[in-house]
């Protein structure tokens, strides 16, 4: 058993011990240490490797992007093939978020300062998010430890309902919103994932609270949408006023992801898809007369998008955003039964700054109409954004936007089959894979 823990997600334990003593350097071990802020920052650093691996899956496995090139077609057909992709995009991925939970896990048991044990708890939450929405049932492990650790999968409910959700109760309790502007997980971060939490379970009553408390909160945490769609993005925009919480990349702290990065990938530099804008999206950008996100999000004759500057290291991957929340708060407000003429203006800003009309509640006037209006909203807004296909799984639309019948099973990726075989199958494979 010793053996097995030890390989796992090229070690729980071991292994990523090593990296948090070279990233950031020289930490002790854990039982030696009284300033735990290197540590945390070790949590903070293997989000890095969630970056790239969820813009594809986001983006590429939805009617966004595509593949051109073999084996990376898969993306775009729903079989088993998507085996063949582990290496570069489902392995680095549960690697890193698994050693971004073994550093929040050391925070959490070695010390008593609150609010690093609340910055700590946050990233947890986040970790879990990601692997659940990915791979849906999955290892628990909440100590730094690896004795006696159960890698059995466990239910996505269990997840959610025993670490995440609880996890990010306490971060709303013990973060005030004072490292927002430094880019730190905060109360509002942690309302704000609560909310986007909820909502992926369909618990739109939870989900209407903290989404509508952190949207109260934002002007007060320094949170505002920006005036100009343009301003949002590329590195002389990190952390601006729209962004609640990002990973932060730069050109000084290389992560461990060793292929292109999601920047190179969307604009079409690298070579399995060198023109890789889905024409689906442009004509969902045509359709809805959007013409100041459509020449910020794509390039139409290069087949390629342009949200993000092509491979600028410097540029951080925004997690949540501001415009995310509140498309979702009203997509909560409208599954809860709540009126157009209150969900719709919710939307007004959004579209103002689109240059759009905004939407009329005599005309959208069932729950469905503003439903979909909301979808529309937020493909157009989010895209290229890693959101799209966890969006259409998320409001159970996968069939009737990708326009035709997949099977449920092919919504969650493959487990990296190194952790199945480390395992001696204790772990077990996604059905379909």
């Amino acid at each position: 058993m010793k053996k097995v823990i030890l390989l796992f997600g090229i070690c729980l334990s071991i292994v990523a011990c090593e990296k948090l003593e070279q990233v950031p350097k020289n930490i002790a071990n854990s039982n030696s240490l009284t300033d735990f802020g290197g540590v945390l920052n070790a949590a903070y650093y293997y989000q890095l490797g969630s970056v790239t691996p969820l813009a594809i899956m986001g983006d590429f496995r939805a009617d966004n992007a595509l593949m051109i090139e073999e084996p990376y077609t898969s993306f775009d057909r729903f079989n088993n093939d998507l085996l063949d992709m582990e290496e570069q995009f489902f392995s680095p991925f549960y690697i890193a978020m698994y050693r971004s939970i073994l550093s929040a896990n050391t925070v959490i048991e070695n010390t008593d300062d609150m609010s690093i044990v609340g910055e700590a708890k946050f990233l947890r939450a986040l970790s879990y998010f990601k692997l659940v929405k990915v791979f849906g049932d999955v290892t628990i492990n909440l100590t730094s430890s690896d004795i006696n650790l159960n890698l059995t999968r466990q239910s996505a409910s269990s997840v959610y309902n025993d670490v995440i959700i609880p996890d990010l109760e306490d971060a709303i309790s013990f973060l005030d919103n004072s490292g927002i502007s430094n880019g730190r997980a905060s109360q509002l971060a942690a309302q704000s994932l609560l909310g986007k939490v909820h909502m992926q379970n369909r618990n739109f009553s939870r989900a209407e609270t903290y989404l509508g408390d952190a949207i109260s909160a934002a002007s007060g945490a320094g949170i505002s949408l920006q005036e100009n769609f343009s301003d949002i993005f590329g590195s002389f925009n990190d952390l601006n006023s729209e962004v609640i919480f990002a990973t932060q990349l730069s050109r000084s702290v290389p992560d461990e992801y060793g292929f292109t990065e999601f920047t190179g990938w969307y604009i079409g530099n690298d070579s399995k898809s060198f023109e890789p804008l889905d024409l689906d999206l442009v004509a969902a950008f045509d359709a809805a007369g959007d013409v100041v996100r459509k020449d910020l999000t794509v390039n139409e004759s290069s087949k390629a998008g342009i949200k993000y500057i092509s491979e600028d290291p410097d540029q951080d991957w925004i997690e949540i955003r501001l415009a995310d929340i509140i498309l979702l708060y009203a997509e909560a407000l409208n599954e809860n039964g709540t009126s157009a003429t209150t969900v719709l203006p919710l939307l007004d800003d959004i579209r103002i700054r689109a240059g759009l009309a905004i939407l009329d509640p005599a005309v959208l006037n069932t729950q469905e109409l503003v439903r979909k209006a909301i979808a529309d909203e937020r493909r157009l807004e989010l895209a290229f954004e890693g959101h799209r296909w966890f969006d259409l799984v998320r409001t159970q639309t996968v069939d009737a936007e990708m326009g035709e019948s997949i099977n449920e099973i092919y919504h969650l990726f493959p487990i990296p089959s190194t952790e199945v075989l480390a395992s001696d199958g204790v772990i077990t494979q996604n059905p379909g894979y």
